[in-house]
């Protein structure tokens, strides 16, 4: 089972998401317009009904497809939600509590307002705290009814096709790989990723942009990270940017409010964060360094070239990025960087510069 590729995108140079991946064969998912199919029979059906107790229960369920459809969540972790503490209408949040760590999923602003006009019904005022407990067999047949009544195949008429299929929209979105992980409280970064392929012509179309994208780009910087805005804190003068790149790190950058503007930076737009290797710090220590750098990544030293006046150094991050680093020779040698040593790396926020790809 494999999704047609649409073509890139000509209008602004850049490859349409969408037509960078593929589904690997044999994987099940729903496509945007089974999705749409889908979500509009639960929401018709929810409101149909005159009967009260069967309008409550109706929009029980209405409410758990939709947590399910924009979280990603497995079913058991929905029905086992607090509706009174877990889910927090207003900042559009929901709460998955772990018993080692707790997950929160950011809603979209239409699923959140459709939240709050759920959890504000006079019909499910009474069950407050127990909307989400149901039982999961009879989910799975409404499931079943629900997606026959939308002309969806049964093999795809349930909740797992559900959580992986919004795994597949993320990852099509451009959502980074780990943060879909994190999203969904999976285990590995392999999990995910097996949700999508790449196919030669994916491939030769990928390098293509990229190289394309390099001959452009004229700077003196030798370390960027490439990815997805996550937030952007205003202040008077000055905003601060919140990265996260494809390599599950968070890099944050402080410019002025004009330059947000001007760049039209807002969250979720994809960005390239450069920061030049004299800006970079290296210090070897196992444990998080104190420092008042607002960026500290965690890496091993990968190579050391040491000059009459200046020192190279390379270190390795977990997810095989490479972070350059020059200091002084005197430097290295007091600092006995050699290769192998666990390291961290750190930069100001200031020393960040944001490029719109």
């Amino acid at each position: 089972m494999k999704s047609r590729q649409p073509p890139p995108d000509q209008e602004n140079g850049r490859l349409n998401p969408s037509a960078v991946f593929a589904v690997p064969e044999g994987v099940k998912y729903l496509d945007t317009i089974d999705l749409a199919r889908l979500t509009e029979a639960f929401a018709k059906w929810a409101e149909q009904s005159r009967r009260a107790d069967t309008r409550r229960s109706r929009l029980r369920l209405w409410l758990i497809y939709l947590l399910l459809r924009h979280t990603g969540a497995r079913l058991g972790e929905v029905l086992a939600l607090d509706d009174a503490e877990d889910l927090d209408p207003v900042a559009g949040v929901v709460r998955f509590r772990g018993r080692k760590a707790t997950r929160e999923v950011r809603l979209s602003d239409e699923a959140a307002s459709e939240l709050r006009r759920l959890l504000a019904d006079p019909a499910l005022l009474p069950l407050r705290g127990t909307l989400c407990h149901m039982d999961q067999g009879h989910i799975r047949r409404k499931f079943q009814e629900r997606s026959r009544a939308a002309g969806i195949p049964l093999e795809l008429a349930n909740p797992t096709v559900l959580r992986r299929s919004r795994a597949i929209e993320l990852l099509r979105g451009d959502m980074p790989l780990k943060v879909v992980q994190d999203m969904l409280g999976q285990s590995s970064a392999d999990l995910t990723a097996a949700f999508l392929d790449f196919s030669e012509e994916d491939k030769k179309r990928i390098t293509e942009h990229i190289l394309e994208r390099e001959s452009r780009r004229k700077t003196s910087a030798r370390n960027a990270f490439f990815g997805k805005v996550a937030r952007v804190i205003q202040g008077d003068i000055q905003a601060r940017v919140e990265l996260s790149t494809l390599g599950g790190h968070a890099i944050s950058s402080v410019i002025t409010v004009d330059s947000v503007q001007s760049l039209g930076i807002r969250p979720g737009m994809l960005l390239t964060a450069e920061i030049k290797a004299p800006w970079v710090l290296v210090e070897t220590c196992g444990t998080e360094p104190r420092s008042s750098a607002e960026n500290r990544l965690q890496g091993v030293i990968d190579r050391v070239t040491v000059g009459k006046l200046t020192a190279e150094v390379i270190v390795r991050l977990a997810d095989d990025t490479r972070v350059c680093s020059v200091t002084t020779a005197e430097s290295a040698q007091r600092l006995e960087l050699c290769a192998g040593n666990p390291a961290w790396v750190t930069f100001s926020a200031y020393s960040v510069i944001l490029k719109v790809d």
